[in-house]
């Protein structure tokens, strides 16, 4: 479903470690590349929404000559076609190509990938979500207005999570379910879920929990 309304919106979603599993020495071709366990389910339910599904990825394997951008360009190009056969929808992927050093504009935790495809679908940054599994998405986020969901299938362990002040989820699959209710009513609605998934005194409670505590109907 591509947007319609007024407001248009987009979840954006890391690469390793929310839809495929990482490794130490990078996903240099499609044979390397595994995808997590619910991807599909998550990427279904994402696509039923009126929202654009957008992945952004730093892929600095490039740059150290790991691997080339044509087998990136594929990986990324049989990632979309099973996420579609799936009934699952990725609109667009968006990759940084260079190594850290190099301090480019487009390499997370710069924003300069979410910029460019806010310019490109013209969208409202400050009504998307970003879901990552490490701090350097986290940030690049928050740079842009968004707001951000740590997933921890990949970098973070819960305990480091916890020290950036962010919503975590378990999985893609926990943290769609979870903003599903905001991408639905939007606005100011989204602050007060992400504060009340942030209380303190809820952290043994579960994402379902917090959003039925806040008293949100849909």
């Amino acid at each position: 479903m591509m947007t319609t309304s007024s407001v248009r919106r987009a979840v954006f979603l890391d690469r390793d470690g929310v839809i495929n599993k990482n490794r130490n020495d990078h996903v240099k071709t499609w044979s390397e590349f595994e995808f997590l366990p619910g991807v599909f389910e998550a990427l279904r339910e994402l696509a039923a929404l009126d929202v654009l599904v957008i992945v952004i990825t730093n892929q600095g394997a490039i740059g150290r000559g790991m691997t080339t951008f044509e087998a990136v360009d594929d990986i990324h190009a049989r990632m979309t076609l099973m996420v579609q056969a799936q009934v699952g929808r990725i609109d667009d992927v968006l990759y940084c190509p260079h190594r850290p050093d190099e301090d480019c504009a487009c390499r997370k935790p710069k924003p300069g990938m979410l910029k460019i495809a806010a310019e490109k679908w013209q969208l409202d940054l400050s009504e998307s979500f970003l879901i990552g599994d490490a701090d350097t998405d986290i940030l690049a986020g928050r740079e842009v207005g968004c707001h951000t969901v740590l997933v921890l299938t990949g970098r973070t362990h819960r305990h480091m999570a916890e020290t950036l002040g962010v919503p975590i989820a378990q999985d893609l699959m926990e943290a769609v379910r979870s903003i599903k209710p905001m991408l639905v009513l939007g606005g100011d609605n989204i602050d007060l879920f992400t504060s009340t998934w942030l209380n303190p005194s809820s952290s043994s409670r579960t994402v379902e929990d917090s959003w039925n505590s806040s008293k949100i109907q849909i």
